[in-house]
């Protein structure tokens, strides 16, 4: 009987093709992040070149070019970096945990956490600086985050991802009121208010980016922790199950580090619309739907994209300048109907 030659296969040439691919552009976005790391130092009413910028960074010297630097357009950076890695993190995790592509960081009442925060701070503490009051915002977003994971978990379904919408939108509007009702009764507090609930990075010393990392960098390792549930999560609750998951952990887990990362951005930012919502979608079009790459360059794009609106409402009319938070706003509205119209919601 003859015999046949069977020539062997080179087995997992797809997934290295794959992940040479997402290697590509997980690479790029890096380069495109360290440009918009550049560019926000550099750009602005007075723009300044790069060996400046270098010789300000590396070798102050006390000159005019050194104090913008240092002084005004790195500290803005570096809450840029930590803000938009935040809020492009949390947005991944929430749209995972809900199975909802239209979700973005305020889904659980966080934002409005946090915003309930910085008005207590104001109008019953009496507490009139930003790095004063980023502490009451992060404080104010954990609670929100954390009361709505309890009310979820309680009920018959757990922390179903209609269920956490619900409650998250119910608290939301629960907060929103007691912000109404302190701003209208204080006109102090409002003047305060105005300011940070605009969305920015501007005014904010290098103090208030540390501030908040620490919560952040929590979100970030723990948000590495549970990608790999998140992938069995995307198949349905069953089918996790099957696969050894825990959902209502990997779920716990997820909610509980975007509450941090929601919390700790907006308290240091302010509320900023669309980084959340926008950085998922891109990244996941990129590199396709491991969560442990859709992260990774979600991480990469949200400061790029968060820096570039900074650098885009300081050039568009100088002296003068359009909060980031105001830019990314603009830019999100028309790509929210988009995704209205072409999202599939999932709510079971």
């Amino acid at each position: 009987m003859p015999t046949v030659a069977v020539r062997p296969t080179r087995a997992g040439s797809p997934s290295r093709r794959g992940t040479g691919r997402r290697v590509a552009v997980a690479s790029a976005a890096a380069l495109l992040l360290a440009a918009a790391l550049l560019a926000s130092l550099a750009l602005g009413s007075r723009t300044l070149p790069v060996s400046q910028v270098w010789a300000a960074l590396v070798a102050p010297d006390g000159g005019d070019a050194t104090t913008i630097v240092r002084e005004l357009r790195l500290p803005r950076t570096a809450l840029g970096l930590v803000v938009g890695l935040a809020l492009a993190l949390a947005g991944v995790l929430f749209q995972a945990v809900t199975r909802n592509p239209l979700a973005e960081p305020r889904i659980l009442g966080v934002s409005a956490g946090a915003s309930c925060g910085v008005v207590l701070a104001i109008a019953v503490f009496g507490v009139g600086t930003l790095s004063g009051y980023v502490w009451f915002g992060v404080a104010g977003a954990l609670l929100a985050g954390l009361l709505v994971l309890a009310v979820a978990n309680g009920t018959r379904e757990g922390a179903a991802p209609v269920t956490l919408a619900l409650v998250g939108a119910a608290l939301d509007a629960s907060l929103a009121a007691v912000v109404y009702a302190l701003l209208s009764i204080d006109a102090r507090t409002f003047e305060e208010y105005r300011f940070w609930v605009v969305g920015g990075l501007t005014g904010r010393d290098v103090g208030v980016a540390g501030q908040v990392l620490p919560f952040v960098l929590a979100g970030t390792a723990l948000a590495a922790l549970v990608a790999r549930g998140l992938d069995a999560l995307a198949l349905g609750d069953d089918v996790a199950r099957a696969l050894g998951n825990r959902t209502g952990l990997v779920r716990l887990g997820a909610g509980g580090a975007g509450v941090l990362l929601t919390g700790a951005a907006v308290a240091a930012a302010g509320p900023i619309a669309f980084v959340g919502l926008a950085v998922p979608h891109l990244a996941r079009a990129m590199v396709g739907a491991d969560h442990r790459w859709t992260l990774l360059v979600a991480g990469l794009l949200g400061p790029t994209l968060l820096l570039g609106a900074d650098i885009a409402g300081r050039l568009v009319a100088p002296p003068g300048e359009i909060p980031a938070g105001i830019v990314t706003a603009l830019l999100g509205a028309p790509l929210l109907a988009l995704l209205v119209r072409r999202a599939r919601v999932v709510t079971a």
